[in-house]
């Protein structure tokens, strides 16, 4: 099983509007590889990709046409008081990422 960890909304430490854009163009790019992604995995920050105002839930929604399960935490859903803005995918939990993490021959961790 391949494993997306995202962890961010944003790809690196710098100016935050172009770590957004480097995301998106990251997950686009991963999208049109063809890479062979089996469950994406948000948390943090990264909830913001799979709920309301994302810049990326069309990317979001092709990777899960294409089979990718998506979870977002459901902790940090509910700490950001955002789980009925969820768009794309389901509410996980942090004993199921573990799950993924530790089953997973490849995790792929964008910084």
């Amino acid at each position: 099983m391949t494993f997306l960890y995202l962890n961010s909304d944003r790809m690196g430490d710098g100016d935050p509007v172009l770590g957004k854009k480097l995301m998106n163009i990251f997950l686009q790019t991963l999208l049109d590889n063809g890479e062979k992604i089996d469950v994406i995995g948000c948390v943090n920050s990264a909830i913001n990709l799979t709920t309301e105002g994302s810049d990326v839930i069309s990317i979001l929604k092709e990777f899960e046409k294409n089979g990718v399960r998506i979870a977002t935490c459901g902790t940090c859903l509910d700490f950001h008081h955002i789980r009925e803005k969820l768009i794309v995918g389901e509410v996980g939990t942090m004993k199921s990422a573990v799950e993924m993490m530790v089953k997973a021959y490849k995790i792929i961790r964008p910084n």
